[in-house]
């Protein structure tokens, strides 16, 4: 079985989008989403995702009933000031990479719950990314 997964923005927009005929426009990303046992989702990706889908509110409330019905492996995960801290933290450190408040707070909730998968199209800031005490932890880009 696989592990848990954070979701970022761009991840879970692939996960979720599907054809006119219902069929996922990105399957692996949607057969991620559906093989992990949970999937994380910070606050701030949540708030980001609406603005992604402020066209689209009936897949957004979609979204957010899977979100918060118990039974899904969906897991809505609070932004504490700790991890705002130390997305900022993580984005001076890495300033190259440019990864901003919102991948900060998942590379942040990320090393908080020890969760280092991470489903995301961001491969260029995600990949060299490093977090932990003394940031050898890499984090494991899906798919």
């Amino acid at each position: 079985m696989a592990s848990p997964l954070i979701a970022d923005t761009g991840g879970l927009l692939r996960a979720i989008a599907t054809r006119p005929d219902g069929e996922p426009t990105w399957p692996e990303f949607e057969h991620a989403l559906r093989m992990a046992p949970r999937l994380i989702v910070p606050a701030l990706v949540l708030a980001e995702v609406d603005y992604f889908l402020r066209g689209n509110r009936t897949a957004m409330r979609e979204l957010v009933s899977d979100i918060f019905e118990p039974t899904t492996a969906y897991e809505f995960e609070a932004t504490t000031p700790d991890d705002v801290a130390r997305a900022m933290a993580l984005d001076k450190k890495f300033h190259a990479l440019e990864i901003g408040l919102v991948g900060g707070v998942v590379a942040a909730v990320a090393e908080r719950l020890r969760v280092y998968r991470v489903l995301t199209i961001d491969r260029e800031d995600f990949g060299p990314l490093r977090v932990g005490n003394r940031y050898t932890q890499r984090l494991e880009i899906v798919p």
